[in-house]
């Protein structure tokens, strides 16, 4: 995995690339201080992912994400800032952005996030979900049949497949196809999060069926 860093303060560029370095078939294939130098690296490395500054000095690093995509660069993108403001992130969410991290987060937060994103996943920093999800509770939670429901009440108290197959009286197999159909109608990127959510709407509240 190829990742370019871009920052424009000269120490978080070494110290993201100290802490990349250190993981096995991750290589840090160049960084950039602004748009200009950015783009340039961007086009000839080719990486497979960009760990890149919300805020470079006068210029936006949204506006590098839509530069190299509108290039046909397939480069996946994470976000780095201090900022978790809701302007910032829905601006983020109109940009596609893959990952969003906070840089207060522990090295092995991002270094999950990178690897999360490279699967092809979206990855929100923990601080600011539950905001996210407070917003799209009313329209994603809808889509949620009732024993779908069930389940991510479960996943909200921490339950494993088994203890929720006996809890709900399902097989295994069917609690994975649930879990699954539910990360996927929640855009959620795994159970972790999927637990948040549950939290984060008080669906520890939902009053459970007899339906399969």
């Amino acid at each position: 995995m190829k990742i370019v860093i871009v920052d424009d303060h000269p120490l978080v560029r070494k110290g993201l690339a100290a802490v990349i370095s250190m993981q096995p078939n991750v290589q840090f294939a160049g960084e950039a201080q602004n748009q200009q130098e950015a783009l340039v690296v961007i086009e000839e490395t080719d990486p497979d992912l960009v760990l890149l500054d919300l805020k470079l000095a006068d210029e936006s690093g949204l506006d590098i994400i839509k530069i190299a995509r509108g290039r046909g660069f397939r480069s996946k993108f994470i976000l780095l800032t201090s900022s978790a403001t809701r302007e910032d992130f829905l601006k983020a969410e109109e940009a596609s952005v893959d990952g969003y991290v906070l840089k207060e987060a522990l090295p092995e937060e991002l270094i999950y996030a990178i690897h999360l994103v490279n699967k092809g996943r979206k990855y929100y920093d923990p601080a600011i979900l539950e905001n996210k999800l407070r917003e799209d509770a009313g329209n994603l939670s809808d889509d949620l049949t009732p024993k779908e429901k069930e389940v991510l009440v479960e996943l909200g108290q921490g339950a494993c497949n088994r203890e929720i197959a006996s809890r709900l009286f399902i097989s295994e197999f069917t609690v994975k196809k649930h879990v699954s159909q539910i990360l996927a109608k929640l855009r959620l990127a795994d159970r972790t999060q999927a637990a948040l959510y549950a939290n984060a709407i008080g669906l520890a509240k939902y009053e459970p069926t007899n339906m399969v």
